[in-house]
């Protein structure tokens, strides 16, 4: 698997797979900046979904407290995927980019690198040909297989990724569930309390 970050890409019509917060059509359209005309539903085949991506909360662009007691938690948990075994499978949503969307999506993953999926993605009939699609991994400074102590995970992030799913389809949110990882760390409500975020980039988690 290689970076596609300085690759010159194929030419053709080209997607990012989403699988997390990505997939929902409001959230894109704000980092993009312009309207998203179409999400077609997809698998990801040979891959996993998990919580394994480990944000720095106290010193990253922003910061949340617990609502509860104020506390500053050290670590934030985001999806992740990773490849796994043939049966693996993660469900997710196909979304076109132009090569300026790309740049924006870059900006927003600041913690992921993109990767070419290409081979791996299965979409049914309505979703166009695409020459090349990617998909944003974790990089390895911030890769967490195992939770560090004290990591949480924001409820409006959660809850944000599972409404998403349940727009792209009927039963899409029940899959996503079904693939998806979630390790015995606390779920809590987050009040954003140092704010130093790029244009675009989500505000809520």
């Amino acid at each position: 698997m290689r970076s596609t970050h300085a690759a010159a890409d194929p030419p053709g019509r080209v997607a990012a797979f989403a699988y997390g917060s990505l997939v929902s059509r409001a959230s894109c359209e704000r980092t993009l900046g312009s309207p998203v005309e179409g999400i077609w539903a997809a698998e990801l085949r040979g891959w996993r979904r998990g919580f394994t991506l480990a944000r720095a909360n106290r010193t990253c662009e922003k910061t949340f407290s617990r609502a509860d007691t104020g506390e500053i938690p050290e670590w934030v948990l985001a999806l992740n995927v990773e490849s796994s075994s043939p049966a693996g499978w993660v469900n997710g949503a196909l979304i076109e980019l132009s090569t300026d969307a790309r740049a924006r999506l870059d900006a927003r993953e600041l913690r992921y690198a993109r990767r070419d999926v290409s081979a791996a993605v299965h979409a049914g009939p309505a979703a166009p040909s695409f020459a090349a699609v990617y998909t944003y991994v974790a990089r390895s400074e911030h890769h967490a297989p195992t939770p560090p102590e004290g990591a949480v995970i924001l409820r409006s992030y959660a809850e944000a990724v599972e409404s998403a799913f349940a727009d792209l389809g009927r039963d899409e949110v029940e899959r996503f569930r079904a693939s998806t990882a979630v390790p015995d760390v606390e779920l809590i409500d987050g009040i954003l309390v140092r704010d130093s975020i790029p244009p675009g980039n989500p505000r809520d988690w």
